[in-house]
């Protein structure tokens, strides 16, 4: 089993049923429990500003999937929610991404490892240091400290429970 934390964001339609779906999409997949959860987060777009702000939150999950596996899950329950790859960065129902998985490294176009912008993003940072306060990145970069070195820097609103 690996340790697996995964970012959902939202920012068109009824942002947080979208977050609650994607959550509940994970509980019951096939070789995948949910082990813990973040509050949702409110945080303006980065990127494309010209659209919506969005709402973020991270799950905990224990998986056998490997990362490709999981990331077809991944796009599946995105899709299945609405999800159109229209514009990079641009507005979405909604957006899963592996942040983490367990102590894997690896640079393949297709998916980085860890989330290559996890480092630069309070909106990720914040809801997964209150999944797992003790999280560290395979490197054994401590989240909080990461967090700590952002500061303020980027506003970000703790703003309901999945």
């Amino acid at each position: 089993m690996s340790r697996v934390y995964i970012g959902l964001g939202s920012n068109t339609g009824d942002r947080l049923e979208y977050l609650r779906s994607g959550v509940t999409a994970l509980s019951g997949a096939e070789d995948v429990v949910v082990v813990a959860k973040s509050g949702v987060y409110e945080s303006e777009p980065v990127g494309v500003t010209d659209q919506p702000d969005f709402l973020n939150a991270v799950v905990a999950l224990e998986t056998t999937l490997d990362p490709y596996e999981l990331l077809s899950l991944l796009h599946k329950i995105e899709i299945e929610n609405g999800r159109q790859r229209i514009t990079r960065w641009g507005p979405r129902t909604l957006d899963l991404d592996i942040l983490v998985f367990g102590d894997v490294e690896q640079d393949d176009p297709k998916l980085l490892l860890p989330h290559p912008r996890l480092k630069e993003r309070r909106f990720v940072l914040e809801p997964l240091l209150e999944a797992d306060p003790e999280v560290r990145l395979p490197d054994g970069a401590r989240v909080s400290t990461l967090l700590e070195e952002i500061g303020d820097s980027q506003t970000v609103w703790r703003s309901d429970d999945l």
